[in-house]
């Protein structure tokens, strides 16, 4: 592994590339990590950082000539909010690296007012579900993505997808990542504490009431449904959210995971049914 320090950088090839851009060469030299580039003292269009080991793209200071950065060929799998300190940056060319889900283009929203053109060809990524939709929704002035034009069409749907819809542009990245994050959709149902509380006032009901009437029935069902799914519907509902082929299909799944009403299409075993219902019944 080799530094990348300000005597590399003093000695590495300058020049003006065929589109008139000042470019510092620091292609191949096994660099791991972005750092020092405060030594080019902000001289430069473009900096090729092409054919080295880097891993996540983190580590510049603040550089406000900067319009092209390559990257191709390394082995990036995390984008850093640090490409903020690029402000005139245009050009992002990513290909053949290591990115693989929706989320992890996340920090490129911080480039959104300037950069115009990005390849992440020979990523993962590009073969998410709705990949290009996401891209061109993070970065509204994008105009070439794998070097393939951005078309009014795509501005239209990626806006209708993903620009007022925050559950959409969510489930897009779970289903982009194939994993479900665990008490989310809860945390969101109910702040802590509200379950133990709902619990609390079910019991409360029932003491009172003896458990009969409508009155009693309906405050017991309301109880009951701020107390959230039990076990073992979370654990059913978690198994076919992993397996959803849509999005639609995700977002219906995460509503039920949010009310505790489990779909009439997904089963929960009758066995661990009753080990569940048993305790509640004795209280």
């Amino acid at each position: 592994m080799v530094r990348l320090t300000a005597d590399l950088i003093l000695e590495s090839p300058q020049y003006f590339n065929a589109v008139r851009e000042r470019e510092i060469d620091l292609r191949g030299n096994k660099i791991a990590v972005i750092e020092n580039l405060g030594a080019t003292e902000d001289l430069f269009d473009s900096i090729d950082l092409s054919d080295n080991e880097i891993v996540k793209l983190e580590g510049f200071p603040l550089l406000r000539r900067l319009s092209t950065l390559l990257l191709c060929n390394n082995r990036i799998t995390r984008i850093s909010p640090q490409l903020a300190h690029l402000p005139k940056l245009q050009t992002l060319v990513l290909a053949n690296n290591r990115i693989t889900n929706l989320a992890d283009l996340d920090p490129l929203a911080s480039l959104g007012h300037s950069l115009t053109s990005l390849s992440l060809i020979d990523n993962t990524v590009v073969k998410k579900p709705k990949y290009r939709l996401y891209a061109i929704h993070l970065l509204p002035k994008l105009r070439l993505l794998d070097f393939q034009k951005v078309k009014l069409k795509e501005r239209q749907e990626a806006e209708s997808t993903f620009g007022k819809d925050k559950a959409a542009a969510a489930a897009a990245k779970r289903v982009s990542a194939n994993t479900f994050v665990p008490g989310e959709a809860l945390a969101d149902a109910g702040g802590p504490g509200q379950g133990g509380a709902a619990a609390a006032a079910a019991v409360g009901g029932e003491k009172e009431g003896g458990g009969e009437g409508p009155g009693a029935a309906a405050s017991a069902a309301a109880a009951a449904a701020k107390q959230g799914p039990t076990p073992e519907q979370i654990t059913a509902i978690k198994a076919a959210i992993s397996t959803a082929q849509t999005l639609e299909e995700v977002a219906r799944l995460e509503k039920a995971l949010q009310s505790g009403q489990l779909p009439s299409d997904i089963k929960v075993p009758a066995a661990d049914t009753d080990k569940t219902s048993q305790p509640m019944e004795a209280d």
